[in-house]
């Protein structure tokens, strides 16, 4: 390589990104096979029309199918000119992702820097429309759940969750058998028509958000007693757990980092 060549050369740098997406025609955050959709495949695609050659994305999270996010981090690792800009990267993926997924904030990630392993919390959202009505608007957004809850009874079981245990009951371990979680806070908000269940925690099983909202629901509607929740969480068996709620209604909303 001549002395003009390297002055022109490019560094590839990792970059870190969050993005907000409607889950509702993808088959997960997670790559599939060909011609399946996954988050993760728009986004490389996405990148891959701009830097003209493959990109792999990394994301915090591999949320389910038909599950939303309002704050997945993602990183990757391209060459870009400093002369563009990140406003120019952030423009270009934009245009070149579909009108389901977006880049809502974008920056260098420092070295070393991995969405996932690096990660010290997560929140998720999960939405229940509690009427006797459907709502078409809601209809990919929220559970309908026709029958009266209780928001103090599910609060009241919701508070056990708080702090570190096993949470075999309502999940399982993405890697290995660790099923150990800490959770931060859990807590039911009603709005309206509406309920929102927002839990924080270092870290999440497959389907466990999922798992808890189904069988908080049986404690609302009174089909299931607190002791009865608390007396299944404590047998840390998947049996134990009530149906898990519908993917629909779950967004993933943050992930926290030290810095």
């Amino acid at each position: 390589m001549g002395p003009e060549s390297k002055a022109h050369a490019v560094e590839a740098r990792t970059y870190r990104a969050t993005v907000e997406y409607d889950g509702t025609a993808y088959f997960g955050f997670q790559r599939q096979r060909a011609g399946v959709p996954s988050i993760q495949a728009e986004l490389e695609k996405a990148l891959a029309q701009i830097v003209g050659h493959p990109v792999r994305v990394t994301g915090a999270g591999r949320t389910d199918t038909g599950v939303h996010a309002l704050g997945q981090v993602i990183s990757f690792t391209i060459e870009w000119p400093d002369k563009h800009g990140l406003v120019a990267l952030q423009r270009a993926m934009n245009a070149n992702l579909s009108p389901d997924v977006v880049v809502l904030r974008l920056a260098e990630a420092r070295p070393g820097f991995h969405p996932r392993f690096d990660a010290r919390r997560r929140t998720y959202e999960y939405h229940i429309l509690n009427a006797p009505v459907r709502r078409p608007l809601w209809r990919q957004r929220a559970w309908h759940v026709t029958q009266e809850l209780d928001t103090v009874r599910m609060n009241e079981a919701a508070t056990m969750l708080i702090g570190e245990h096993d949470f075999a009951t309502f999940g399982r371990a993405p890697v290995g058998e660790n099923t150990v979680r800490v959770v931060h806070s859990a807590e039911w908000q009603r709005f309206e028509q509406g309920m929102i269940f927002r839990v924080c925690a270092n870290a999440f099983l497959h389907r466990m958000v999922r798992s808890l909202v189904g069988s908080l629901k049986e404690v609302g509607c009174g089909k299931w007693h607190v002791d009865e929740f608390i007396a299944a969480f404590a047998a840390r068996d998947r049996k134990e757990s009530a149906t898990a709620a519908p993917a629909h209604g779950l967004y993933l909303v943050s992930v926290e980092y030290d810095e």
